[in-house]
């Protein structure tokens, strides 16, 4: 039952996690690239994942999430890293399930509802219990609306820089390394 691990996989995934921690520490450092940087390092989840499966990518970020809890300076950042990273984790878990289904025409429509059903589920109770997370002023009901409509955007330009980063770059990466 126990699975092996290769270790150049873990050679792989020690690495990334490495990766993965300095960039959550530097958004912490570098305030102009907060979003960026967690956003980066939420990609590395989903690198460990499609490399080594689902058990061992979820084990990779459970490891992240702890080091950058201890290590990152803005502790309020790793809830930010966290969400994306669950976000990241349910996706992929979907996206695998989905890929199995047979008979299905609009497994993409239901990947989208998932990845945005997931996202809304975390982000509404942050926006109506805890508004000063994402916003420091006082919140009228127009500018929860607002800031409602503008998260889904972000989810979709974040979702979709996740894909072309899976797709494109790190193809390419993915070669070199010889993975």
């Amino acid at each position: 039952m126990f699975m092996h691990l290769s270790s150049k996989r873990l050679a792989f995934l020690g690495l990334l996690l490495a990766v993965d921690i300095l960039m959550i520490i530097l958004s912490g450092i570098l305030e102009f690239n907060t979003l960026f940087l967690l956003a980066a390092a939420s990609f590395c989840v989903g690198i460990a994942i499609r490399e080594c499966r689902l058990r061992l990518g979820l084990g990779f970020f459970i490891a992240s999430l702890l080091l950058g809890v201890i290590l990152a300076p803005n502790k309020l950042y790793c809830i930010t890293y966290a969400a994306m990273g669950i976000y990241i984790v349910i996706t992929e878990y979907a996206y695998d399930k989905l890929a199995y289904v047979k008979g299905m025409n609009s497994r993409i429509t239901l990947l989208w509802i998932i990845k945005y059903l997931t996202f809304n589920v975390m982000y509404i109770p942050i926006l109506f219990l805890s508004p000063k997370l994402i916003y420091d002023g006082q919140l009228s009901p127009i500018l929860y609306l607002v800031l409602i409509i503008a998260g889904q955007v972000v989810l979709y330009i974040y979702d979709w820089a996740y894909i072309y980063f899976q797709g494109s770059i790190w193809g390419r990466v993915r070669k070199k390394l010889k993975l």
